[in-house]
């Protein structure tokens, strides 16, 4: 083969693959729009430092913040109860290891132990992702006491009309809580999918009301994050001219004495909608917060700032029937799922918010424990090798006070 034909082939395949890639890259465009494909290449996959790549609303700081006491006497779980985990038998080992920026252990409204690494510090925000389902949720106990929701029974098209036409009269906001809505959203990394398009578009509204109903309202359990958002939705219409923002900041930041601020990442600047499922910013202290109200039924300060029936109801009861509750979670140990949050185990009837890698926040009432990790990744632990450490350490506390 002489070099011009050769050079003439390479020229010519090269064309054809650079013609392909462009279709490619039109078709994307027009499935996710030209913004959210330029914010996914520009920023790739998403990080605990997103709040600081796109728009968002700022809660701000207690005047008069709630600072936990510090406890004089280290945290000591002996090492015979860490045996079992792979790097190491003390637990600054363990929690140094393991890519984490921030871990936080409270017993009795007590900092018991508490480090940070890689240049985060106890005033360092970091995305909560997930976990902001479980706060989220809490605003949706609130929104139903303050009236602006009628209660988990009422239907999403009393806030969504324009989903009626597809059969979501049918979806509660019991069904979204409990991801058990039916609708057709899939949680998947696929670039062109609902899942990446919504953490990415700067046209969230737009993109919640895409979705379709595939399956009988309450008949299993699927993990999505769409449910998530289309209650957003349905609160934010319902707050009128409050933002979700604002009103955790009434609700929820004041009255808790957040020690810093935090950020709710929206969609868009000026009226854009909060990413409620991923995109709470906020310090391991704070986050805390959240889980003492939690831990002390909905009180704080003296103050009751959400029912106790429903913190019972999101984190105390399981809320999916066996029979609908994936193989995979109940190998993991998990025993359900409330209202946006994961119960552990029977015994403690402890619980969890949980975000993409790793991020928790552990509560333990039993045993009056709370704890925070953070990380810039799970550390190559799983989940349930993180809950069993969590588990550990509230164990080491009835431990120590029986010794």
């Amino acid at each position: 083969m002489n070099s011009f034909l050769y050079r003439h082939r390479v020229l010519s395949l090269l064309i054809v693959i650079i013609g392909i890639a462009l279709m490619v890259l039109a078709a994307w465009m027009i499935t996710a729009g030209p913004v959210t494909v330029a914010r996914i290449v520009r920023y790739g996959d998403t990080d605990i430092d997103d709040f600081s790549h796109y728009p968002g609303r700022e809660l701000v700081a207690s005047r008069t913040p709630y600072v936990f006491e510090v406890s004089d006497t280290p945290l000591n779980v002996s090492d015979a109860a860490l045996q079992h985990f792979p790097s190491g038998k003390d637990l600054e080992t363990i929690v140094a290891t393991h890519d984490s920026i921030a871990f936080l252990v409270i017993h009795d409204d007590t900092i018991a132990f508490e480090r940070y690494f890689h240049g985060h510090t106890a005033s360092s925000l970091s995305q909560a992702f997930s976990m902001s389902k479980s706060v989220f949720s809490a605003l949706v106990g609130m929104a139903i006491e303050d009236g602006y929701l009628h209660g988990v029974d009422q239907p999403i098209t009393d806030f969504v009309p324009e989903l009626a036409a597809r059969g979501f009269a049918a979806v509660t906001i019991r069904h979204l809580l409990t991801m058990t809505s039916g609708s057709n959203y899939v949680e998947n990394d696929n670039p062109f999918g609902e899942h990446v398009i919504m953490n990415y578009t700067p046209a969230l509204e737009a993109q919640i009301l895409t979705v379709e109903l595939e399956d009988t309202p309450g008949a299993r359990f699927r993990y999505k994050s769409g449910d998530n958002a289309l209650l957003a939705l349905a609160l934010n219409r319902s707050l009128s001219n409050e933002s979700i923002t604002a009103y955790m900041q009434r609700r929820v930041w004041t009255p808790l004495g957040m020690e810093h601020r935090g950020v709710w990442t929206i969609d868009h600047e000026g009226d854009g909608l909060e990413k409620t499922w991923c995109c709470l910013a906020a310090s391991a202290r704070d986050l805390a917060k959240i889980g003492g109200l939690f831990l002390n039924q909905g009180r704080w300060n003296g103050e009751q700032l959400v029912a106790a029936e429903w913190v019972a109801e999101s984190a105390g009861r399981k809320q999916i029937p066996d029979s609908a509750w994936p193989a995979d979670y109940r190998a993991a140990g998990w025993r359900g799922y409330g209202y946006q949050w994961w119960l552990a185990s029977e015994q403690d009837g402890d619980y969890f918010a949980f975000g993409k890698d790793g991020q928790f926040l552990y509560v333990n009432p039993r045993r009056g424990v709370i704890i925070v990790r953070l990380g810039w990744s799970s550390g190559g632990l799983s989940s349930s090798e993180w809950i069993g450490l969590f588990q550990t350490i509230a164990a080491e506390f009835q431990r120590q006070s029986r010794d």
